[in-house]
């Protein structure tokens, strides 16, 4: 994982430039939809820069990417999302064709929007509570162990530690007791100390199927926790499970709903991003009935990308200047099959390139996240230092090319399963083998895979 400042630079900082850079320590090639992303996304910053009455006027250049699976296509868009900390979801085009002609609501993805930039806003403004509601905590927390006395009733006494001597009573002797129960607190000497707190039970959700909930507008799982009282329940649990606990309640209760809410549906129309998967599936075939299903989705999408205000149960939302990015492989098909309407807000088409022999040896060596770098990390768990030869990476570069050129190609996805059948014996035996250092080397890639390479018909090994 990259260090805040490298991963995460201030959007002003955000150049095409450093995008791009960015990009490339995580997906191998793909010049063009790379520099093309990073232009879209500077684009948003230059616009929050233009006057009020410019800047309604400047729509996000949407973006049609072309290219086989595996190739890189949804991980650009998900690592721009990460590096600009934009609200962004994945969605396939698909789904909207899977009950009836229109399967689910198009307009559902946008409130998938909202609810992703609402964890965003929300985690944002935690962060400013933090310190105040762990001071709550704590306080709460003394209650629980010293509750303050009432009338008529004597406080059960505190736990002690060694050289606690002191008795008396009264508000002064209170004050004290309390004082030195907050520094053994502190000190972590009450950790498994146990106490008894309220929480609230978890409502079970309202499953109301065959309906079409997500189609309507009006929140009825809320309505339904409004309508049900509160159940509560004590339990008695240790005090570090308790400021866990406790910590949660006094964040929430710091929290403004209503602005987070706010924030986000501002967050969501600004700089939220869409990545529509699988668009050249909903372009229309031989046939008929699933062309009117096809069709009745291109149709639905087209007023969501040319820009519509979507009601959601926090507010209603412009979808004017989200950025949509599609994606599609259109092997069967072509992007000027699509609706001329649709395509028209796609402007931006960028083709990605099949991955090369080459492009797998630096797939397996190069990312910050490479498959080898993980499955070495896994093993280092064991205490197994794991290392791959050069020549072991080639090997498994031929192999994972060769299975793709003789059967489906499915991109650098082919990677997770022969290094899946590559460490097979190794991961299940790692926990009993001695620790040390273990070599991948061309001989051992030659044995574990010799199935997979020598046999014509490759598809009873892998995929």
């Amino acid at each position: 994982m990259l260090e805040r400042s490298e991963a995460l630079p201030a959007p002003e900082d955000q150049t095409p430039r450093r995008i791009v850079e960015y990009l490339d320590q995580y997906i191998v090639g793909q010049h063009d939809a790379k520099r093309a992303v990073a232009i879209a996304i500077r684009n948003r910053w230059r616009r929050q820069q233009l006057p009020e009455e410019l800047r309604q006027e400047v729509a996000p250049k949407n973006i049609l990417m072309i290219g086989p699976t595996g190739v890189g296509k949804t991980e650009i868009a998900r690592r721009l999302a990460s590096m600009t900390g934009a609200p962004f979801i994945k969605v396939e085009a698909t789904k909207y064709t899977e009950v009836g002609y229109y399967g689910r609501d198009v307009e559902s993805m946008v409130r998938e929007l909202v609810e992703n930039a609402i964890g965003l806003v929300r985690e944002r403004e935690r962060k400013h509570v933090e310190k105040e509601a762990a001071e709550r905590a704590e306080q709460r927390l003394l209650d629980l162990l010293l509750p303050r006395p009432t009338s008529g009733f004597e406080a059960p006494p505190a736990p002690r530690s060694d050289d606690d001597s002191s008795s008396g009573s009264g508000q002064p002797e209170f004050e004290r007791s309390r004082g030195k129960l907050h520094e053994m607190l502190k000190a972590g000497l009450l950790e498994e100390h146990k106490v008894e707190l309220t929480v609230e039970k978890q409502q079970p959700s309202v499953m109301l199927g065959g309906m079409g909930l997500e189609q309507m507008d009006v929140d009825l799982q809320g309505m339904f926790e409004k309508i049900m009282p509160k159940q509560t329940r004590r339990t008695e649990v240790t005090v570090a499970a308790a400021r866990k606990i406790l910590f949660e309640q006094a964040c929430d209760s710091l929290l403004d709903p209503d602005k987070i809410h706010a924030a986000a549906i501002e967050l969501a129309e600004n700089l939220g991003i869409i990545f529509l998967d699988e668009i050249d599936k909903v372009v229309a075939s031989g046939s008929k009935s699933a062309d009117v299903s096809r069709q009745g989705v291109q149709r639905d999408l087209l007023p969501i990308v040319e820009g519509a205000t979507v009601q959601t149960k926090y507010g209603s939302l412009r979808t004017d200047h989200v950025l949509f990015v599609a994606a599609g492989a259109f092997h069967s098909s072509k992007p000027s099959e699509l609706m001329p309407e649709l395509q028209g807000r796609f402007p931006i088409r960028v083709e990605l390139n099949e991955l090369t022999r080459e492009d797998f040896v630096r797939i397996l060596k190069e990312p910050r996240n490479s498959l080898t770098r993980q499955y070495t990390a896994l093993l280092k768990t064991e205490k197994l230092e794991l290392t791959f030869t050069d020549d072991a990476i080639d090997a498994l570069a031929d192999c994972a090319h060769k299975v793709n050129t003789g059967t489906q190609n499915i991109g650098a996805r082919r990677l997770y399963t022969i290094l899946e059948r590559l460490l097979e014996e190794l991961s299940f035996d790692a926990s009993e083998r001695p620790p040390g250092k273990f070599e991948i080397d061309a001989a051992y890639v030659a044995q574990r895979l010799q199935g997979v390479v020598q046999d014509e018909d490759l598809s009873r090994f892998i995929l």
